[in-house]
């Protein structure tokens, strides 16, 4: 019995496989049977995940509707185009945050992607996990920091890479690029100070690799 077939006998419908790359497996997995399914991945023999390796907020709210696609430009290379989508992104979607945990069975050398939406957009909460894998603690923090997203349960969920006064979370679709405020030195006050940002907003314009006859058949056979 593989792997996929071992995590789907022990946990049932209470996980949903999802897509991968060839050679891993990844399931999806219910806020509310979030803490039952790592505990069993955890302590059950056969599967014995007993490291977290890493966990990671996820933003959806761009998916599927604004995306970049790779074309052949010439025989030498690609281009990158954008493609807009019809459909605005509406950022109280349902399901539009989620969390994703890469885990590893040191027993049986295997690899799995656990995935989880947070049910609340508004206020975006799903079970820490501390209790079952410790080394969630920063982990989790950095989500919260981040994406904005909670974690009931968590002993200390406080900011981890952004300062203290630091508002809103950085890596939200909906967050500005350029930010909201920046941060200098101010010679005559002796300290570190807060401005609205001064750079001017553009649009961010990919390379494009435009057909090029140095390439041509023709001139290769010439040489």
């Amino acid at each position: 019995m593989g792997l996929a077939e071992s995590v789907q006998g022990q946990l049932g419908d209470s996980l949903k496989s999802v897509p991968a790359r060839p050679g891993e497996i990844a399931f999806e997995v219910e806020a509310a049977h979030l803490l039952k399914v790592c505990r069993t991945l955890r302590d059950s023999p056969e599967l014995k995940f007993e490291m977290l390796m890493d966990l990671a907020g996820v933003d959806y709210l761009h998916y599927g509707r604004d995306e970049w696609q790779t074309e052949t430009a010439t025989r030498s290379g690609f281009s990158r185009a954008r493609v807009a989508r019809v459909t605005a992104p509406d950022p109280a979607m349902a399901g539009r945050f989620g969390v994703t945990y890469q885990l590893l069975s040191i027993t049986h050398n295997h690899r799995l992607r656990l995935r989880v939406k947070c049910p609340d957009t508004a206020e975006p909460v799903v079970d820490s996990v501390i209790d079952v894998w410790a080394g969630a603690n920063w982990f989790e923090r950095e989500a919260f920091d981040l994406f904005g997203i909670l974690f009931r349960g968590h002993p200390d969920l406080r900011r981890i890479l952004t300062d203290y006064g630091f508002i809103g979370h950085p890596f939200r679709k909906d967050f500005p690029l350029i930010g909201n405020v920046e941060v200098l030195y101010d010679n005559q006050k002796k300290r570190v100070v807060y401005q609205p940002v001064s750079i001017v907003p553009r649009v961010l314009v990919p390379k494009v690799i435009r057909d090029d006859n140095r390439y041509e058949p023709a001139l290769k056979d010439a040489k």
